[in-house]
């Protein structure tokens, strides 16, 4: 065997592991920022003097739970979700389509804000018992999330938990 041979080291295959297979700090403490740089930053929404039957033709078509309501500057107004037509569907039916958003929509809504900790947003979410949040920057609207956003990061974050884990048993 020539002297110049060194049999391989474990950080030789370090550039062929993939993303997957390591897991940074910064991956364990994911903020809002984080899930919107990787979902996107879309947010549809709907204007106050629009009616329920033009949302529910929105959430139908862009296969959502909530629209944002908007005011005339882009401002956040309120949230208009499936559950706050289903209310309005048990008290006026038959009569609910034609009603304008403005008079349906939550106008009480929780926001966060690109910096916090997706585990911090989701607590608030269960607590609150809500599946929607505008994430406001500087007062402007930037983006919303979902619970089943944040889960399905946070559960993506677990995955490279055990991953590394195991990476650290099993050498």
């Amino acid at each position: 065997m020539p002297t110049s041979y060194q049999s391989p080291m474990r950080q030789d295959h370090e550039s062929q592991r993939s993303k997957s297979q390591t897991v940074s700090l910064h991956e364990l403490h994911a903020t809002v920022g984080d899930l919107l740089a990787s979902k996107g930053r879309d947010v549809f929404s709907i204007k106050p003097g629009e009616t329920l039957g033009q949302a529910v033709k929105e959430l139908r078509d862009k296969r959502i739970g909530a629209l944002m309501v908007t005011d005339d500057s882009g401002a956040l107004a309120g949230i208009l979700s499936e559950r706050d037509i289903v209310r309005k569907l048990a008290e006026t039916p038959g009569q609910t389509l034609p009603q304008l958003v403005g008079d349906v929509m939550t106008c009480e809504v929780q926001s966060c804000d690109p910096s916090e900790q997706l585990v911090t947003v989701l607590k608030r979410m269960t607590e609150g018992r809500f599946r929607h949040m505008p994430v406001l920057e500087d007062g402007a609207l930037v983006g919303m999330v979902s619970i089943g956003d944040v889960i399905h990061h946070r559960l993506n974050q677990l995955e490279y938990e055990a991953l590394h884990l195991k990476q650290l048993i099993t050498g």
